[in-house]
């Protein structure tokens, strides 16, 4: 996140206004929402995740272990089954 100041990039009008109720402090004015993207999109971690539990199931399928894949990926048996069923539920839906 850059700094900018007001002065240079408001419109004289919207700077009084903005001074009514907030001056000389920094401000934070997020992006439209339309505009934000999805947590992992920009670092490419919703990819690496979405692979990761696709193995995960492929594994599983092919009948290795919930104790066998919590030790190969390092998560609880909680975790593995939630991706299973998640990872399953996906490919039916994009089946029909």
């Amino acid at each position: 996140m850059q700094y900018k100041n007001g002065k240079e990039v408001l419109p004289a009008s919207l700077l009084t206004e903005l001074q009514k109720h907030i001056q000389g402090e920094l401000i934070y004015i997020p992006k439209q929402s339309k505009q934000r993207v999805a947590w992992g999109e920009n670092s490419g971690s919703r990819q690496l995740i979405k692979k990761r539990n696709e193995e995960i199931y492929q594994l599983y399928m092919a009948g290795s272990s919930l104790e066998e894949l919590e030790q190969t990926f390092c998560l609880s048996i909680d975790s593995i089954r939630k991706i299973i069923y998640q990872t399953r539920d996906r490919l039916k839906e994009m089946e029909q």
